[in-house]
């Protein structure tokens, strides 16, 4: 089946799906983001996802061609569309088309592409079975808050974990602390059994699955502290974990060349991943597209 892709008010063929050239996403990466994920034909979280999108539209003084059930309309028909089950939802909105000079343009009218794809979901076994990380510098701007198309930074750092055989990096600022991964936030269990992610501020982006990995971990009495650890810290953790809307609770087995606990998923992360994908399931049955 041809895929569908929804261009500025047009459902074209994936193959036609294209903006102009002078399109300022892609001259300036001005313009912002979301990745939702799909189950069961539902989006999962999509109001948080909408209410972030809002939020970083409004700090990049952004106008939305589209938002409010328009926009869910639009999401729901492309799942629909490309027949997509378990699978993401991507969505972009730029400032639109404009002879290509640095002020904002007048009268430009804001670009939204929205497209689908299917993603087949592992196993508990094998989304259990835990990757490697490497460390990198944390090169970014100062607003990783705003989910920026501006994603060369994180380009590099998850290319060199892959050419180091690793499959993430975990990206660390001046003072030896890890702020988050390429594409996810990073989560570490101390030997007394503390749940610790980093606090939100304007070097992480908060997360989505985040959100809802703190809220189970609060259901099941996990006790979090969310404040900075270091890499040194982290080396030393019972457990480790990343989570992200496409990654959802993946477990870290080693950071570097130090295992992580006993190299395998522990207690903690164990219950938070079917945690998660008993959450990803529910909100897939109460919003699956017609």
């Amino acid at each position: 089946m041809p895929r569908i892709t929804y261009v500025n008010g047009q459902y074209l063929p994936h193959r036609e799906a294209a903006v102009h050239v002078e399109d300022r996403g892609y001259q300036f990466a001005d313009g912002v983001y979301e990745v939702i994920a799909v189950r069961g034909g539902g989006l999962v979280d999509e109001d948080h996802h909408l209410d972030r999108l809002d939020r970083s539209l409004g700090e990049l003084r952004l106008a939305a061609p589209v938002s409010g059930q328009p926009l869910k309309f639009i999401m729901r028909e492309i799942i629909r569309r490309n027949r997509v089950r378990d699978g993401k939802v991507y969505l972009q909105i730029t400032r639109g088309v404009a002879p290509r000079d640095h002020p904002f343009p007048a009268g430009a009218e804001s670009s939204l592409v929205v497209y689908a794809l299917p993603v087949r979901q592992p196993d508990p076994e094998t989304g259990l079975k835990g990757i490697s990380v490497v460390t990198v510098p944390d090169i970014r701007w100062r607003r990783c808050d705003i989910k920026s198309i501006s994603l060369l930074p994180n380009v590099l750092a998850k290319q060199s974990a892959l050419d180091s055989g690793a499959g993430d990096a975990w990206l660390v600022d001046d003072d030896g602390v890890i702020t988050e991964g390429s594409a996810a936030n990073a989560w570490i269990v101390t030997k007394d059994g503390d749940l610790i992610t980093r606090h939100l501020d304007n070097f992480i982006l908060g997360g989505i699955t985040r959100i809802a990995v703190i809220e189970l971990a609060e259901k099941a009495g996990v006790r979090l502290v969310e404040r900075a650890f270091s890499v040194e810290e982290a080396k030393q953790a019972k457990e480790a974990f990343l989570t992200s809307s496409t990654s959802y609770v993946k477990p870290v087995v080693a950071i570097d060349d130090t295992v992580i606990g006993n190299g395998e998923a522990g207690e903690v992360t164990r219950g938070l991943y079917h945690a998660y994908e008993a959450h990803m399931d529910a909100q897939g049955a109460n919003g699956a597209a017609d």
